[in-house]
């Protein structure tokens, strides 16, 4: 992959995305009809947090360790009760559509985690969202444009 290859050249441009008003029975559904791992969380047209699978998985076996039907349905009750406002992250980093790859890479490694929101510059207002996977797959398409 070139580093100077724009992040609008890679990002992912139909994002579904939540509102902090949701509850988390929302974002399961969401993560599981659509096989996804992060929901951007958006107010007022402006990102307002992010939730990962993992934050979700996480939240659940920090109420039930055992996988049976009552613990299922305890975590289904806490999950329409939970609202995603609650349980986002809201320190988010963020991209810009004309950052390069180079810039995404090196904060996907700084920080360790795997999607970041791309917005307009001034507005927040979500545009996309780029993950490693989406470098991934960029860089593999284009094997032209690997270095080495």
């Amino acid at each position: 992959m070139n580093a100077s290859t724009p992040i609008s050249a890679i990002m992912t441009t139909k994002v579904i995305t939540v509102a902090p008003n949701e509850n988390m029975g929302r974002v399961r559904d969401l993560f599981h009809e659509h096989n996804i791992h992060h929901l951007p969380v958006v107010e007022n047209g402006q990102v307002a947090g992010i939730i990962s699978k993992t934050d979700y998985l996480m939240l659940l076996h920090g109420f039930t360790l055992f996988n049976t039907k009552e613990s299922r349905a305890f975590n289904d009750t806490v999950a329409n009760t939970l609202l995603v406002g609650e349980v986002m992250s809201r320190s988010v980093a963020f991209v810009n559509p004309e950052d390069s790859a180079e810039v995404a890479v090196g904060m996907f490694r700084e920080n360790r985690f795997h999607a970041m929101p791309v917005v307009e510059k001034h507005s927040r207002r979500l545009l996309g969202i780029v993950t490693v996977m989406d470098l991934l797959n960029f860089a593999f398409a284009n094997p032209e444009l690997i270095p080495g």
